[in-house]
């Protein structure tokens, strides 16, 4: 049966031996915090009264004559007990009006950490503890969307390990059971299935490296323009075998940039490949280099099918591929990736039937290692 939080089971992240679900610890904390706010608040108005009465008994002023300077007050006692009891009802109500919402979010500070990252804590009292409330929110919604990725990753990760493997398994078993010969036309699928899964695994590792800010870049300068030719010159003789045209070009004034070649280089060869793959022949692609601002930006440009309108927000999101799409959607997102490491910026443009559009911008200077 599951618990008040929804949990059956405990997520493959929960630690050995902990117990499952954590102990419910329900309303006690802020009860608790309740409690020990209230009861500052009254010693506080206790101390007030004392105080008080004390200063006016020295004073000699607000008392009738009496003996030795004493007396009762003139104040009537029932107009006095009135309002002690008129001051702590305000009190208490002060106490709930902060006390109240900083104990929501004590008890969904503990559903987080129990794993419920669904837990909100509604935005009520003073404007601090509003404040408290929205940053308790915004924190547990990146929680809960950190959560939802990783899940998605590794299902996705899962899914396109599972092709490989059963070629690999299914040719060895082959082979062990005298189904097929130990000979290169069987071997040799082995091997390219090896190799695919060996650039997913270090796609995997560029991309997490570059998303967590370790990414090492080895910066040089370097001419855009030379990124550019490199780039293109590569991919040349793949167009030309594909009936695409492919061509670049510089505009003056493009200044030269300090940035890691090795990098850059694999940030146009993913906008590169993605252009020539979905561009039919006797299309085009073109490449540009302009400045912008102290930096350059790049534009890779074809005039392919283009990108649904559905799929364009996402099309730098993790394993988000087309459906005739040869790689394993992971192209993009380190493309991204690397790009923002070296302090940038990416964008797409696109219209179906008109082509797509890639940029993206890389500052001069070195200010994001």
């Amino acid at each position: 049966m599951p618990d008040r939080r929804g949990y059956r089971r405990p997520p493959p992240w929960w630690p050995k031996g902990e117990p499952f679900p954590p102990p419910w610890q329900g309303g006690w904390g802020r009860r608790r915090f309740r409690r020990r706010v209230g009861i500052v608040f009254a010693l506080f108005i206790l101390l007030t009264f004392f105080v008080s009465g004390f200063i006016l008994k020295l004073l000699g002023g607000g008392f009738r004559p009496g003996e030795r300077g004493g007396g009762l007050p003139v104040v009537p006692v029932p107009i006095l007990i009135l309002g002690i009891v008129v001051v702590a009802l305000l009190a208490g109500r002060l106490v709930r009006r902060m006390a109240a919402p900083i104990g929501d979010v004590m008890e969904a500070a503990d559903r987080v950490a129990g794993g419920d990252y669904g837990a909100r804590v509604q935005s009520r009292g003073p404007e601090e503890v509003r404040r408290l409330a929205q940053s308790f929110n915004q924190m547990a919604e990146r929680l809960q969307a950190n959560e939802q990725q990783r899940r998605t990753l590794l299902a996705d990760v899962a899914h396109e390990l599972r092709t490989p493997l059963s070629v690999i398994r299914g040719t060895v078993e082959g082979m062990l059971d005298g189904l097929y010969p130990a000979d290169e036309s069987h071997l040799g699928p082995v091997l390219e299935e090896t190799a695919v899964m060996a650039r997913l695994l270090d796609d995997l590792q560029t991309l997490s490296t570059a998303e967590a800010g370790m990414l090492r870049l080895h910066r040089e300068a370097v001419e855009p323009a030379t990124l550019a030719q490199d780039a293109v010159a590569a991919f040349a003789a793949g167009a030309a075998g594909a009936g695409v045209a492919l061509g670049w070009r510089a505009a003056p004034g493009v200044p030269e940039l300090e940035v890691d070649p090795v990098r850059i280089g694999e940030v146009l060869a993913n906008l590169l490949a993605n252009a020539v793959r979905h561009t039919p022949a006797g299309g085009s692609v073109d490449v540009t280099v302009e400045p912008a601002g102290t930096g350059a930006r790049f534009t890779v440009a074809d005039t392919g099918q283009g990108i649904d309108p559905k799929d364009l927000p996402h099309v730098f999101d993790r394993f988000m591929k087309s459906a005739d799409s040869g790689g394993v959607g992971l192209g993009l997102a380190i493309a991204k990736s690397l790009v923002e490491a070296h302090g940038g910026s990416i964008t797409a443009e696109s219209r179906p039937g008109r082509g797509t559009t890639m940029r993206f911008v890389l500052p001069a200077d070195r200010a994001t290692t």
